[in-house]
């Protein structure tokens, strides 16, 4: 079969669908990546995938997308896709609309997180909701990553079948390990200035609001701790700025020797073997991939007690969770870890254990391609 994998960022098709293509290619089909263009296309091309650049903006107003739209539609007609797989919940209303259009037979969407959320206002939440309803009219089959939004889509009849299924997030198990070295653990703090009897917590995100930063940060100022913030905001980003609170981590006597922002590493695996405590204040998420990478490299996690977190994070045995948005509750959460090593050990060891058994990289992808019948 011909498939493509449609996505609005570069950096999603590198980092989070490449194992998908790999599999879907293993199995004898032909995968072709479609993106805006970006740094990391070259990257998906390198790994022996063709990559067709398409502009999508990230923007819910559809008369900015009615040239990708067209643009998408001339591909399709062209390339005969038997599937068109989509991502993201943008490209995925822009890219099931063209898919449609062209006549593609088999039309596949995976909500790493549907985009309405119990925190949503009323109307918004309805019209996003709406939205989903209308392109799932066009819908062959619907992923979800957490049981919750299966639940969710088959309750609302998100789609117009009922070929909705539940398929987890996953991560490589043999990158993200718990096996670094005492010295591995030593060079990695020297890089970057914390010292080796320091607790580290650790997280990773998008530098936007959403991800819970001003929370996180007022938390550090009640809780004994470094914090290494890896992330950065990317520039088609429109969610809210974390302005204020940058200033505050900055600034501060306090936290500005405390809170190192780290930027974009690709040295995740080594900087969590380093740490000792994961945290994720979102507001919001799918199936956080950065929960499971904390949890396969053996570190507790504190998380909010939002869908997807809450699904892989269970409270009291591999993690806390706390409701999101509220920084006090964050920072009693992160102290009663911090004070009690031995039951950080123990989560750590109980949520790498969890990981091996769910969230294997290699499991989820067998179970897109077993569901999808290639």
């Amino acid at each position: 079969m011909k498939i493509c994998q449609l996505c609005n960022l570069d950096f999603t098709l590198y980092h989070f669908l490449l194992p998908l293509m790999h599999g879907m290619g293993k199995a004898g089909h032909e995968v072709i990546g479609v993106c805006p263009d970006g740094e990391f296309t070259g990257k998906v091309r390198e790994q022996g995938f063709r990559v067709e650049t398409i502009p999508i903006e990230r923007s819910f107003n559809i008369f900015k997308h009615a040239g990708s739209i067209r643009q998408l539609v001339t591909l399709f007609r062209r390339e005969q896709f038997d599937i068109v797989h989509v991502h993201n919940p943008v490209s995925a209303l822009v890219g099931r609309a063209a898919a449609w259009w062209a006549g593609v037979p088999c039309i596949v969407y995976t909500a790493h997180g549907f985009y309405f959320h119990e925190h949503m206002p009323f109307l918004k939440r309805s019209a996003f909701i709406a939205l989903e309803w209308l392109a799932g009219r066009v819908t062959h089959v619907l992923f979800t990553q957490s049981q919750e939004d299966a639940e969710t889509a088959r309750e609302l009849k998100l789609i117009s079948g009922d070929h909705i299924e539940a398929i987890g997030n996953g991560v490589d198990a043999q990158r993200f390990h718990a096996s670094g070295t005492k010295a591995d653990r030593s060079r990695v703090r020297t890089g970057i200035n914390t010292p080796g009897s320091r607790t580290v917590i650790m997280t990773v995100g998008r530098l936007v609001a959403e991800k819970g930063f001003p929370e996180l940060i007022e938390a550090m100022l009640h809780v004994d701790a470094d914090l290494w913030v890896i992330g950065e905001r990317l520039e088609s980003d429109h969610a809210s700025s974390i302005d204020e609170a940058m200033t505050l981590a900055q600034n501060d006597p306090s936290l500005k020797q405390r809170i190192h922002f780290l930027g974009y590493r690709q040295d995740i695996p080594d900087l969590l073997r380093a740490a000792d405590i994961f945290v994720s204040a979102s507001h919001r998420e799918g199936m956080p991939r950065s929960i499971i990478e904390a949890m396969m490299c053996a570190l507790p996690v504190v998380a909010t007690n939002i869908r997807g977190s809450r699904e892989e994070v269970i409270d009291g045995e591999t993690g806390a969770l706390v409701e999101a948005r509220q920084s006090r509750a964050l920072a009693h959460a992160l102290t009663h870890l911090i004070e009690n090593p031995d039951i950080r050990k123990a989560w750590g060891i109980a949520g790498r254990k969890r990981a091996l058994g769910l969230y294997d990289e290699g499991l989820v992808v067998q179970r897109q391609i077993k569901a999808l019948g290639l």
